[in-house]
């Protein structure tokens, strides 16, 4: 894996019009910031310069940082002292001296009678909330919140979907300095238990239900269950999404129907908290044990999303970012940021593809005027396969299709130009939960290359590492954050000593942030994302991506989806299978097994050809999306399912028997399944 990456493209598939990119935010940005520098700095004749803006960024991190505190003009109750107090990782201070409030600059820009909210379903159906009406709900209920005794550092935990009931919710709770933490209601009552319980929660906001691809799921049981699970809990908040009866419970004095938390008139007043006061806390797929809850602050995570919502996505006043997530992705943390800057966000409750209407998302982007549009490479590629046409609505106001949750094969990008809308920039990013944000991706004044992220983002010192711990180019190495962001955890949740924290990202090289992803970073700026290091496939030597095999594969259109998997043998063997879910009315025989391995062959190298290839009912994921790469390999070398994962965090846990089965009748017929 020590070789140069093949660049798919050798030129740019799209370069960024010149007044485009000359009109953006982040180009009046570099054309402020460098004014504010005083002094000649390389990007001042040339604001649309983003590689030079970016080495500014990560080579003066204080005055970068000062910059974005002042050009989104951050209002603190108490100035900050100094802008990066220390700098080792971990364990870096940030703006100590600093006080404000997250919630505070959410609700500050939103005009009175323009919509903050849009809450759409799979229905196609929508209202909106005002921003004056979403304060006073906001208001409404942190007043309620703070009846119950709620008050800094306390616990307030959503068990919700994706409504605005749960942006309020945490508005709400933010603005008393209290700490916020959400999952879906597609979560069983234990897996979310499994969560909150670790928080011991003051307060429980839960929904009667959600919609899903033409269902209406009762959840009211559920919920009863999760909050007998909480011992710690003083009330619950309903809310009647689905219009169900409300379940009688012997705690009625303790359950408080949502429509009297948010109905009543109360004065909208926010706690000042330090800069990095916790905000939420965030979960790991809890996919080997308990989930592990990460804490971010209130003042990081400002800074993190005006940056990355403000100057990469380029959103402002008159925008509006329609992003599908659920509430225990990190996208919802993100997509609620949209407030931030003023631009409107929208809410989403059912199926991103519904069997009735499978395009309605872009039916509800073209009815909205939404701007901004974010998905998976999962979806887009469905919405290839299944011959949806985007372009049939008019969606001449997106100007940005974010795609995030892994990596976006190359022939995506045509797909979009010539389905979706030519021009559009196409932001393949990447991040995660941990920084709560992205490490790379794209901007208005980056070339987009088809494959590629086309840069690390403003303020991430991102670095590809060699085996030595050597900064490489052009080829593979693992994915390193050399200095600190503001948006990195504060700590862990329940690891006083911060052992686990520094286990997760500081163990292999101390004092740098190891993320656990392959990485090319190109000479040209761009980063190739190949897979998780943890997952990757290691072949007479030579270390593959294995995401560079399920780009090739799941483009063919008999294959909905890939999983390619090494196992090492007992022997001293090694058996690398590639499992894959065909498409409707299609049977993996030998020539679509031979067309498969052609296709790799060609489109990866030999090397990357798999042992086998297997078909499957399905390739389990994390509740969030993630493939189950090494999980799935650790089933495959026969380690009991009870010892590899927790069923709960997987999308279909009867899958895991399924592999594990697998993995039994691997070990019966070595050396190969048949």
């Amino acid at each position: 894996m020590n070789t140069p990456h093949p660049k798919p493209y050798p030129e740019p598939f799209l370069t960024p019009h010149p007044e485009v990119a000359a009109g953006s935010r982040i180009a009046d940005f570099a054309r402020w910031a460098a004014r504010q520098q005083g002094a000649e700095v390389t990007w001042t004749q040339d604001p649309t310069d983003y590689q030079a803006l970016h080495t500014w960024s990560v080579t003066d991190l204080e005055g970068f940082w000062a910059a974005v505190w002042k050009y989104f003009a951050v209002d603190a109750a108490t100035p900050y002292e100094r802008v990066l107090a220390e700098e080792t990782m971990p364990g870096a201070r940030w703006f100590p001296g600093a006080s404000l409030n997250y919630a505070h600059h959410a609700l500050r820009n939103l005009g009175p009678d323009a919509p903050a909210i849009t809450a759409l379903d799979e229905t196609g159906s929508g209202y909106e909330i005002t921003g004056r009406q979403l304060r006073a709900r906001v208001a409404s209920v942190a007043a309620t919140l703070r009846e119950l005794g709620v008050g800094q550092g306390d616990r307030v935990v959503g068990y919700l979907p994706n409504t605005p009931h749960a942006i309020i919710a945490f508005l709400a709770t933010a603005s008393l300095g209290a700490v916020w933490s959400v999952c879906g209601q597609d979560y069983a009552p234990k897996a979310a238990a499994d969560r909150f319980a670790q928080l011991r929660p003051t307060v429980l906001v839960t929904a009667d239900g959600y919609l899903f691809n033409g269902t209406r799921h009762d959840r009211r049981a559920a919920a009863l269950e999760l909050a007998g699970a909480l011992p710690t809990l003083k009330a619950t908040l309903c809310v009647d999404h689905l219009g169900l009866a409300r379940p009688g419970t012997r705690h009625a004095t303790l359950t408080i129907p949502w429509e009297d938390a948010a109905g009543r008139t109360e004065y909208l007043t926010f706690e000042p908290v330090p800069f990095d006061h916790p905000l939420w806390v965030v979960f790991s797929s809890g996919t080997t044990g308990l989930p592990k809850g990460i804490v971010h602050g209130h003042g990081g995570v400002l800074l993190e999303h005006l940056k990355i919502l403000g100057l990469h996505c380029d959103l402002g006043l008159g925008d509006r970012l329609l992003w599908y997530t659920t509430t225990h992705w990190m996208m919802w943390n993100l997509v609620v940021s949209t407030l931030l800057t003023g631009a409107t966000t929208c809410t989403y409750d059912g199926s991103p593809g519904p069997t009735a209407r499978p395009d309605v998302l872009w039916e509800l982007a073209a009815r909205h005027k939404v701007t901004v549009f974010g998905t998976s490479p999962q979806y887009l590629l469905a919405m290839s396969k299944l011959g949806i046409e985007p372009s049939a609505h008019d969606l001449s106001a997106i100007r940005v299709v974010g795609s995030t949750g892994s990596t976006l094969p190359a022939s995506a990008y045509p797909w979009v130009r010539d389905h979706v809308g030519p021009g559009i920039q196409l932001a393949s990013t990447s991040g995660g939960t941990d920084v709560v944000s992205g490490f790379a991706g794209s901007a208005p004044t980056t070339p987009v290359w088809a494959g590629e992220l086309s840069a690390a983002n403003l303020g991430v010192a991102l670095a590809a590492y060699d085996a030595h711990g050597t900064p490489v180019r052009d080829q593979v190495g693992e994915l390193v954050v050399t200095r600190p962001m503001p948006s990195m955890p504060l700590y862990f949740w329940n690891d006083p000593d911060g052992t686990r924290y520094r286990d997760a990202y500081f163990a292999a090289y101390p004092g740098v942030w190891r993320h656990g992803d392959w990485i090319t970073h190109t000479s040209h700026g761009s980063v190739i994302v190949h897979g998780r290091s943890d997952a990757t496939l290691n072949r007479n030597g030579v270390r593959l991506g294995s995401a560079d095999i399920h780009e090739v594969v799941e483009r063919l259109p008999e294959i909905t989806e890939a999983l390619v998997i090494g196992a090492e043998e007992p022997d001293g063997g090694y058996w690398m299978p590639l499992f894959v879910v065909p498409a409707p009315g299609i049977t993996v025989d030998d020539a679509l097994r031979a067309r498969i391995r052609d296709a790799i062959r060609t489109g990866a190298s030999p090397r990357h050809v798999p042992d086998e290839i297997i078909a499957v009912p399905a390739v389990p994921r994390t509740k969030t999306g993630k493939k189950l790469e090494v999980p799935v390999k650790r089933l495959l070398q026969g380690v009991p399912a009870e010892q590899v994962l927790n069923p709960a965090a997987v999308d279909d846990p009867e899958l895991i028997h399924f592999y594990a089965q697998l993995g039994v009748e691997r070990s019966r017929r070595s050396p190969h399944l048949t």
